[in-house]
């Protein structure tokens, strides 16, 4: 069996550990050849290929980034991708594609499996840790451990100045960075997309800590709204999911901080430094384990499946079900998080 592996979305610590687990399993017990497709779906929209064997993934457990490349190409929305993608399948000789992204990766893979034929298994990856099907994404825990060393450092920045200071983390649609990061740095205010936030209760927050000489921090995810606002945009354009570019209401919501309280405030925006450098140990661990389940999906022809932790377990589960909905956060666990906040 040849079987070929593509990473597509934003990139992610941990994404070479899936493919190295992925390819040592595969030679060494099964026997398969490997080719791996650059750049996500544009791999096989344009019959890019790599040689994908033990010697390509030797070294690359911790190393971030992807050694195949990653786009947000999107085949469903290109002319005559499908069957641009089933030419280059059959051209390479494949019989099974692990697909190793996010929401809108799987998402096709989705499709393609379960519209056209295509033997697909799929394992998720997004820092965001946002997809409903898995207890966690791989590169969610080092954008966490990233995002909570930076507060701790801006603490003592603030403390000596006396000023507010907003950190923007990532997170479009699901709070979970903000949240476990906020938490864990013991941020004085934590918004998320999941709850409008009242720009008056926040300065009212900011207000009380400066009574008791403590400069206070906010975290806010990218895709965090006003209550009688909407979200803040980088720019209006799209990418091929449909997507825009967020980041800036961090910077908005310090100018508006600091108009209403009239204590200086400064924005840190992390951007993507949470999702560059070195997985952590966990996300080595579970992204390693998702490599090791997909290729024996792929040996049990249990296509159409996508790898998930459930509780220490690995699962499969339909990617039809594991990209129906997003995961977002729990208003319960956000009011475990609002005792700390003021």
């Amino acid at each position: 069996m040849r079987v070929g592996v593509l990473t597509g979305g934003g990139d992610c610590p941990g994404l070479n550990a899936v493919i190295r687990a992925a390819v040592r399993k595969g030679v060494q017990e099964y026997g398969y050849d490997f080719i791996g497709f650059r750049d996500g779906w544009r791999g096989p929209l344009e019959n890019d290929t790599v040689p994908l064997d033990i010697r390509a993934v030797r070294g690359i457990l911790p190393r971030g980034g992807t050694i195949l490349g990653s786009s947000r190409t999107n085949p469903l929305k290109s002319e005559g991708g499908i069957r641009r993608v089933k030419e280059t399948l059959v051209k390479q000789e494949v019989d099974a594609l692990i697909a190793i992204g996010g929401e809108d990766t799987l998402g096709v893979a989705a499709r393609l499996s379960g519209d056209y034929g295509i033997r697909c298994v799929g394992v998720p990856k997004t820092i965001d840790n946002d997809l409903s099907a898995t207890d966690y994404t791989f590169g969610f825990d080092t954008a966490v451990n990233i995002a909570t060393e930076a507060i701790d450092r801006l603490h003592t920045t603030a403390e000596s100045h006396m000023r507010v200071l907003v950190v923007e983390v990532m997170g479009r649609h699901a709070g979970w960075i903000a949240l476990h990061s906020g938490l864990a740095g013991g941020a004085n205010v934590i918004l998320l997309p999941e709850q409008r936030f009242d720009v008056d209760q926040v300065c009212a927050w900011v207000e009380s800590r400066f009574k008791i000489r403590y400069a206070p921090i906010v975290v806010i995810a990218e895709g965090a709204m006003p209550r009688d606002g909407d979200v803040v945009l980088k720019d209006d354009t799209l990418d091929s999911f449909g997507h825009v570019r967020l980041s800036g209401v961090g910077e908005w919501l310090a100018k508006e901080i600091e108009k209403r309280t009239g204590k200086e405030a400064r924005t840190t925006v992390l951007g993507h430094v949470q999702r560059g450098g070195t997985p952590s140990a966990f996300d080595r661990w579970l992204a390693t384990r998702f490599g090791l389940h997909a290729i024996d999906a792929v040996r049990d022809e249990d296509f159409g499946k996508m790898v998930a932790l459930r509780g220490t377990d690995i699962v499969r589960v339909p990617l039809a079900e594991a990209t129906a909905r997003l995961k977002t956060v729990d208003p319960s666990l956000y009011a475990e998080a609002e005792v700390f906040f003021g």
